[in-house]
């Protein structure tokens, strides 16, 4: 969500190369499309709203009432929804920790996924307990369930790992294994793009008004990871060389 959806277009179209598409939800809402392919969307954030700018990440569910009863179950929010839109059935919420995600009941992008495409490189949630709250997203989602064959949960370098298929769709870090949960960890999921180029992104990112949180570094991976600030405040890590 951005405070002004045409400098946030100007500014991800600068950075990351996107071009943009309107969608059935209106004007105020569209898709960054990289190479032709959908990578994610950009809505206008009412002004009357003081919710801060970031990105969110929208999980499809089954059924939006029953995953929506489930994150109360748990002693976590639901903020708004399920709400009625064109193609579906939306719901914000968070988690007990209090990291915002959301719940998408409905149709989606043909070949849109996390990990693979031009879609998103990954997704992460930084929280104080990753153990707890893979507990809860798994119950939530139904993730390494018979619900959802497809996805496996495992945990590797220091790390709760969520694979759908070959590849992975989210991840869940927190404090060292066995250790008290950290209390300077601010819970959120964060979000990582892929770029052909990192030194310009970052050149880019700087010249349109963003800011540089994390210069360039060698990540655990293949390649780099630097940490952008869009104008509004918005958080997010490019991935690539």
């Amino acid at each position: 969500m951005a405070r002004d959806l045409p400098a946030a277009q100007e500014f991800y179209g600068a950075v990351l190369g996107w071009t943009f598409r309107p969608t059935s939800l209106g004007e105020e809402f569209c898709v960054g499309l990289a190479g032709g392919s959908a990578v994610a969307g950009i809505g206008a954030l009412a002004r009357s709203l003081q919710a801060a700018v970031a990105w969110t990440p929208y999980f499809l569910v089954d059924d939006a009432t029953t995953a929506a009863a489930r994150v109360r179950e748990r002693s976590a929010t639901v903020a708004v929804g399920p709400l009625a839109m064109p193609t579906g059935r939306a719901t914000l919420a968070a988690d007990p920790d209090g990291a915002v995600f959301g719940l998408w009941e409905g149709e989606t992008i043909p070949g849109w996924s996390v990990g693979q495409g031009a879609g998103p490189a990954r997704l992460e949630l930084r929280t104080r307990d990753a153990f707890a709250a893979a507990i809860f997203y798994g119950q939530v989602l139904a993730w390494g369930s018979d619900e959802r064959e497809s996805c496996e949960v495992g945990y590797e370098d220091h790390q709760v790992v969520v694979r759908d298929g070959t590849h992975t769709v989210a991840a869940l870090r927190g404090g060292a294994v066995e250790s008290a949960p950290d209390p300077q960890i601010r819970p959120r999921w964060h979000v990582y793009f892929r770029v052909a180029d990192m030194d310009a992104a970052v050149g880019a990112a700087s010249g349109a008004g963003g800011m540089v949180v994390a210069p360039p570094a060698p990540s655990s991976g293949t390649g780099r990871e630097a940490t952008l600030r869009d104008p509004d405040g918005g958080l997010f890590t490019i991935t690539g060389d």
